[in-house]
């Protein structure tokens, strides 16, 4: 079964607003095992309404509409409407007693402008608005169904969940369909596509796999639907746990999970602590760990060292170290992540020293320069990362390579002990 979803307004059009409401539209069709064809932004012209609704209607039997059904003249979706299914416009007795009501209550006087937001076209199945003003309307044309809901985010939402997403439970027959999103970090998207060639080429036909790619992480989307809703179910678990083992310790986590609740979990399972010694991330890598509620159970704090002045006066790095190899080196940061594990008496120590650009780079250390060391109860560890020449993402992608660095260490630990026992 498709959908396709249509959002109108110039706002969207010209970046005034952030279409959200096809998001939330998406996913709730997605959760009903019903594919999205497409989603589209128009203007609020009769011309782009009814040519996109040719196009939809002509490959998906559920189109959601919104937007365009306010009071004033440019608020043209209903007559468009009217337009396409050839109906007359008719005023519609109860959201008008509604509209006089609400504006009663609220001491505005009725209009003109107010009561033409009770009309609507005859043809239509009328869906209340018991947020807003005006309803949401359904139309039929042969199997499908063409649903126009207010703009308003919160109205549209309202009339979602108490009209049409029943409507559509009671009068199609839904495929299941199950996603699942894995979440990999510090491996390239061409390195994990070449990785998984092999369980892709088995994967059955009703399974899909994609990839989804972000400056620090790739995120992989595996897909199936059937009609046998306990067969999925048995086969996506399979599938699943495969490719939980082909992406190894490259996968972090599932679905919503983040990087920062991952580690920070791990910490606190494992009763550890964390302290972090930052230069060119500038608190970043903290300010991320203690943005999970409870991170105190593990977080105990944390030095900016951005000048070699703190980082010798407050970190003890040597010197001789700062003058010889320079603030951004393996020596260096080795120093900060120990002196900070030991000033805070933290199990872990996390370190970062680089260039974060766009100026500063030499032909030996580049813009996007950046050592990352982490000091475990079993070791210390540095490496050197080549990030790029944009600030921002320079600074987001050391934070995510020291996350990741130390949520491997720990898997580290909790195997040696593992293997003692």
């Amino acid at each position: 079964m498709n959908a396709s979803i249509i959002t109108i307004g110039d706002e969207i059009l010209i970046g005034q607003i952030l279409d959200t409401n096809s998001t939330y539209l998406a996913a709730e069709l997605n959760k009903l095992g019903i594919k999205v064809l497409r989603a589209i932004a128009i203007s609020d012209t009769e011309e782009a309404i009814i040519q996109t609704l040719n196009l939809s209607l002509s490959d998906s039997d559920i189109v959601l509409i919104t937007g365009g059904l306010g009071p004033t003249k440019d608020d043209i979706t209903k007559h468009a409407l009217a337009r396409f299914f050839n109906s007359k416009m008719i005023r519609h007795q109860p959201t008008l007693e509604k509209i006089e009501k609400r504006l009663t209550h609220l001491g505005v006087k009725l209009s003109e402008i107010n009561r033409a937001q009770a009309d609507v076209p005859e043809k239509c199945e009328i869906f209340k608005n018991n947020s807003g003003s005006a309803p949401g309307m359904l139309f039929r044309q042969g199997s499908s169904i063409v649903v126009a809901m207010p703009g308003v985010p919160y109205e549209m939402k309202d009339i979602m969940q108490s009209d049409v997403i029943p409507h559509i439970k009671e009068n199609y027959e839904l495929p299941a369909r199950i996603h699942k999103t894995f979440l990999t970090v510090g491996v390239a998207e061409s390195t994990l596509s070449d990785r998984l060639e092999n369980y892709e080429l088995q994967l059955p036909e009703n399974f899909s796999l994609a990839y989804l790619p972000s400056p620090s992480r790739v995120r992989l989307r595996l897909s199936a639907f059937a009609t046998n809703a306990t067969e999925l179910k048995n086969s996506f678990e399979f599938q699943s746990t495969k490719l939980s083992n082909e992406l190894g310790n490259d996968l972090y986590g599932y679905n919503d999970d983040t990087l920062e609740q991952v580690v920070g979990n791990m910490l606190r399972k494992n009763a550890l602590t964390i302290a972090t010694a930052e230069s060119c991330t500038g608190g970043n890598i903290a300010q991320i760990i203690t943005s999970v509620p409870g991170a105190s159970d593990y977080f105990l704090g944390g030095v900016v060292a951005y000048s070699n002045e703190i980082k010798e006066e407050i970190l003890s790095v040597s010197e001789e170290d700062l003058k010889k190899y320079g603030a951004v080196s393996r020596e260096v940061v080795e120093q900060m992540a120990n002196n900070v594990k030991k000033l805070m008496k933290s199990d872990f120590g996390v370190a970062t020293s680089g260039i974060a650009g766009p100026t500063g780079g030499t032909e030996e250390k580049p813009v996007g320069t950046v050592w990352i060391a982490v000091a475990s109860p079993k070791r210390t560890l540095a490496l050197k990362f080549n990030l790029g020449n944009n600030r921002e993402r320079t600074v987001l992608r050391s934070t995510v390579a020291a996350l990741n660095i130390v949520r491997k260490e720990i898997n580290n630990l909790a195997e040696k002990t593992v293997n003692k026992v």
